[in-house]
């Protein structure tokens, strides 16, 4: 099921999200509506706050990523109850863009590789490093778990200039192609 996507100014973007139970037997088909929400929006990434629901979940796709670095190796997966545990590596200037902040695309540095643990849609933990082009998918989703968009990583300045156009999603006058919840 395609599930709406909460815009810039719902108040759910900035809660801190809460651990989920692992055995919560709707987990598996809200993790699939995810997927099925963040390929209708054409992401590549989609955290549970961005569909209303303040939980720690995320899902990621990287798979688009394979044309710009052929050395990528794609990756699709779940992430549940994650924690990154450090960020190291080089400062990665990349543009990013949000399916909650439509037709806004700027500059932010992230760290090149992460430590991460987490559980996936089958229950499995993981433990481990990730690098490069996922670890900075990983990292956007993971901010909105902490109450956070891709947008507070910016220079004061770079905020300034952005506050019309993130009034103007928070107001209802951006119209994305895909399903939207507005305030």
């Amino acid at each position: 099921m395609i599930l709406p996507i909460y815009l810039y100014g719902q108040p759910v973007l900035r809660k801190t999200a809460v651990e989920v139970d692992l055995n919560d037997a709707t987990l598996k088909t809200f993790v699939a509506d995810m997927y099925e929400t963040m390929y209708n929006a054409d992401g590549v990434g989609l955290a549970a706050p961005q569909v209303g629901k303040s939980v720690r979940v995320f899902v990621v796709d990287s798979t688009p990523y394979k044309e710009i670095y052929p050395d990528h190796e794609p990756f699709k997966g779940a992430f549940i109850n994650p924690t990154i545990t450090d960020r190291f590596g080089q400062d990665v200037p990349f543009a990013e863009g949000c399916l909650s902040l439509p037709k806004i695309n700027e500059e932010v540095v992230r760290k090149s590789d992460i430590h991460i643990t987490y559980y996936d849609e089958n229950g499995e933990f993981h433990d481990c490093d990730i690098n490069g082009v996922l670890a900075r998918i990983i990292q956007h989703e993971y901010d909105h778990l902490e109450g956070k968009v891709f947008t507070d990583n910016l220079s004061q300045i770079k905020k300034m200039v952005l506050k019309r156009p993130l009034n103007d999603i928070a107001g209802g006058k951006v119209h994305p192609a895909y399903k939207t919840m507005r305030r």
